[in-house]
């Protein structure tokens, strides 16, 4: 029995498995025994010799059977983040400045490589070509321009993308400039606005920020261009409630990079100017209740704007601001996220004439309308004050005389602040945006506002034969003056009289 044991190879009811290839005396075992004990001494020691050899192969071993099972080894996964620094400069190289700019809010090291002098640089090059000086002379022709490495070497990193941004901005301001620099000669403000508000991709959000300091943006707006002002219409859904609301932020959009040729994206980097800023806490109780209908009423916060609201509740049904002409384009691009555009205060002209004669040959040009309506619409010049009409810095110019009928300008349609949201639109009555522009003797602007107002019946009555009917009047007052309009009803129209 002993030479039979140790002549025959052990079989547990089938053939021994052969080794793996590959694996040579490292996978070759001799069985000591077919028992228990000796199975259980032939798996230690091929355990131990596995632990000690390569690792290519793992084993499975039960009582009855053996078998090798390949281990499967990870490999790395290829990604972008860890490719060599060199080569994703060499793919950045080929993007846009668009591109680049979204592509470093990615995450740390992609903004460094972004910011790499020597794309930037060459795109800074290609958009404005250097100027190349060059020097003569009978015996030599020399010609400079600036050495690429050198200028790469000596800068910042990040200093030539600033600079590329810089000058795209100089360049847009430049050509909108130009746009707004032909003057109506009957308001004295730019003529092209519209085209360069379009050449500029400007356009305007409200940011209305709630009491635990988070932020709604508005983005959808609908525009209506006016004689001297524009009317902008937000009239979505989505409003969060009046009562979680503290302010109403208006801002000025203007891409950083603007393309001609396609249009602005709001989701492309872009710069804010802050135009106005409104409290909304205790807006019904604090603003002026310009009017209403069966379905909203308007409250109105200097300067222009017109909040909606549902009447029974205080849910926010549309937002319209009215924006006059006059630095339009400054006030909406050249401000901060934080800090408004401050205007040059207007100098006074001195007068050669007489002191005692007063103030002279101002112009006022007069608009009242609603979105698609325009009620009056009318220049009147060469309007004076006297010395003691002159009162705490205050001037006061008579427009219109009201027993001068020449000059009588009457007014077209029924009055009414047009409105309208996602399911319903209407037109609150007596109610109308008024702009103002008032010219001094060099014909510049030297007061001018957009403003929403309402008029109320008066409790006088007219004792001129020729206007038997009703006095509205129209009054508003900010922190620069205060105007006063009288309507007279007069045989089914309105006149106005100021």
């Amino acid at each position: 029995m002993a030479a039979a044991r140790g002549s025959a190879p052990l079989q547990y009811g089938r053939e021994a498995a052969p080794a793996p290839a590959g694996l040579g005396r490292l996978c070759s075992f001799t069985p000591v025994a077919a028992s228990r004990s000796g199975r259980a001494a032939g798996l230690r020691n091929m355990s131990q010799s596995f632990a000690a050899g390569s690792k290519k192969y793992s084993e499975t071993v039960n009582a009855d059977s053996l078998c090798w099972t390949p281990s499967i080894n990870s490999k790395p996964s290829v990604c972008i983040e860890n490719m060599p620094s060199e080569m994703l400069i060499k793919v950045f190289s080929y993007l846009d400045a668009v591109s680049l700019l979204h592509v470093a809010c990615v995450n740390k090291r992609f903004y460094q490589l972004a910011s790499d002098n020597g794309i930037w640089l060459k795109m800074y090059f290609s958009c404005f070509p250097a100027k190349r000086r060059i020097w003569k002379n009978e015996f030599l022709q020399m010609e400079t321009v600036p050495s690429s490495c050198a200028v790469v070497e000596d800068r910042k990193p990040g200093y030539w993308k600033k600079e590329y941004i810089l000058k795209q901005i100089a360049a847009v301001k430049t050509r909108v400039m130009q746009l707004v620099k032909p003057v109506d000669p009957c308001t004295g403000l730019p003529c092209k606005n519209q085209k360069a508000i379009k050449a500029s991709g400007l356009s305007w959000i409200i940011v209305l920020k709630d009491k635990n300091g988070k932020e709604h943006v508005m983005e959808k707006a609908h525009l209506s261009f006016k004689h001297t002002s524009v009317s902008i219409f937000w009239h979505g859904t989505g409003w969060p409630c009046l009562d979680v609301l503290s302010t109403l932020k208006l801002f000025g959009v203007i891409p950083l990079l603007p393309d001609q040729s396609t249009a602005p994206s709001k989701n492309g980097p872009r710069r804010r100017s802050l135009i106005a800023e409104y409290s909304l806490s205790h807006l019904t109780e604090s603003s002026v209740a310009v009017g209403s209908d069966n379905l909203v009423q308007l409250f109105s916060l200097n300067p222009g704007l017109v909040v909606g609201l549902w009447k029974g509740s205080n849910e926010i049904a549309f937002v319209t601001v009215s924006l006059h002409y006059h630095q339009l384009l400054e006030r909406s691009a050249l401000g901060s996220a934080t800090v408004q555009y401050v205007l040059p205060p207007d100098k006074p002209v001195l007068d050669d004439i007489d002191p005692e004669y007063g103030l002279h040959d101002y112009d006022l040009h007069l608009d009242m309308h609603s979105e698609k309506h325009t009620y009056m619409c009318g220049t009147f010049r060469s309007l004076f004050c006297r010395k003691g009409d002159i009162e705490n810095g205050y001037l006061k110019l008579t427009v219109v005389s009201l027993k001068d009928n020449t000059k009588h300008i009457p007014l077209i349609g029924t009055v009414g602040l047009s409105w309208e949201t996602a399911a319903f639109k209407g037109i609150v009555k007596d109610c109308y945006m008024m702009d103002v522009t008032v010219l001094d003797e060099t014909q510049k602007p030297f007061w001018c506002f957009s403003a929403p107002v309402c008029m109320e019946l008066s409790s006088k009555v007219s004792n001129l034969y020729d206007y038997m009917g009703h006095i509205y009047i129209t009054d508003y007052a900010d922190s620069e003056a205060c105007p006063v309009t009288k309507i007279i009803n007069c045989s089914g129209y309105k006149t106005g009289l100021f």
